[in-house]
């Protein structure tokens, strides 16, 4: 991240594991072994340890992205955060609280006013209009109904659904249901939103339009999002930053340019082996001060360095980076040029 940002939500130490009794490993004793020896030791003993030793945070307006294959416990770390399944051990704070020590009623009004849900299944009701769905969390709130259409109405407008309120959910796509979904899910103001793996179950066609559907309202929103995937291509293009999980353990959290660039081990390589560095890496991670150098052309720091590939054909040799932030940056035809070189012998190999 290129600027310092609150912490909305830390992850510490985070374990969950299941079996007859996972509670008699994590007392103040045995907790502090290894975390690796007490994996192994609960699986040898027969529990299943779904999610190791899990740490990170996530800043304010920032998405992080979980991602591993089927199997790998990011969708088990996720329902720990929203304390949908208990942790076995560890800490989650939200602001700063600790989510494992507030009452049910505290959790119950945390999750109706502070976190949006989305998962891979839609959950509409089926008997209820797209209106009706969307404003469904704001009956809950027990919100006057007057309020609860005005801002359903305004959810519904933001995705792009203007005309479909009084559909019922058989009569849409299924990218319209998700959308549906989304605007449900955002109804509520979150300050922190959830997302498991909420583009799968679409076509390759529907879920690049949601993706793009998602990065705009992100662009407009600026919500705290963590966003599960087993997709490395779309966990790439919508991440700040990502962690990469395998058997309940976090091997590495990086941006996703750092990611490729520096893998941990050879799980995290073969895993990103087939990403473009071009896609992956951003206008902002080759940015570096003007230092005076004539300057060309304007590029968005955020946009993918294959886009710059164009205009440095049509003769741009230098980009100035926006936003600025008040220091000229700036990125060299040659560095991007650069990149290229070293993205096709990669992938010749």
């Amino acid at each position: 991240m290129t600027e310092l940002r609150s912490i909305k939500i830390a992850c510490r130490n985070v374990w969950k594991a299941y079996g007859s009794r996972p509670a008699f490993y994590f007392d103040s004793r045995g907790y502090k072994i290894d975390p690796d020896a007490l994996a192994e030791r609960l699986r040898s003993e027969g529990h299943l340890p779904a999610v190791v030793d899990a740490s990170f945070e996530v800043a304010t307006g920032e998405i992080f992205v979980i991602m591993g294959l089927s199997g790998s416990g990011k969708s088990t770390l996720v329902r720990c955060l929203s304390r949908l399944v208990e942790p076995s051990a560890g800490e989650i704070l939200l602001d700063g609280r600790d989510l494992l020590k507030v009452s049910g009623k505290e959790l119950i009004e945390l999750r109706r006013h502070e976190m949006g849900m989305v998962f891979q299944n839609f959950g509409l009701l089926p008997h209820l209009t797209v209106l009706e769905n969307v404003a469904f969390p704001l009956k809950i709130q027990k919100k006057s109904p007057k309020e609860r259409e005005g801002r359903a109405r305004e959810m519904i407008a933001l995705v792009g659904l203007d005309g479909r309120e009084a559909s019922f959910p058989h009569q849409l796509s299924g990218g319209q249901q998700q959308r549906v979904g989304i605007a449900r899910s955002l109804a509520v103001g979150p300050a922190l939103w959830f997302l498991d793996e909420p583009f799968s179950a679409l076509d390759p066609l529907i879920r690049r339009q949601m993706q793009d559907e998602f990065i705009r309202l992100q662009k407009m929103l600026k919500k705290t999002i963590i966003f599960i995937t087993h997709d490395i291509a779309e966990a790439f293009r919508v991440a700040d930053r990502l962690a990469i999980m395998r058997a309940g353990k976090i091997v590495q959290i990086g941006r996703p340019s750092d990611i490729v660039l520096n893998p941990a081990d050879d799980y995290v390589a073969q895993f990103t082996e087939d990403m473009p560095l071009l896609r992956v890496i951003k206008v902002g991670d080759l940015a570096t001060p003007a230092d005076g150098a004539e300057l060309y052309d304007e590029a968005d720091a955020s946009a993918s360095i294959e886009e710059l590939i164009p205009r440095i054909a049509g003769g741009v040799k230098s980009f100035s980076v926006l936003p600025a932030n008040g220091v000229r940056r700036m990125v060299a035809a040659a560095d991007v040029l650069a990149v290229l070189k070293r993205d096709v012998c990669r992938r010749s190999l």
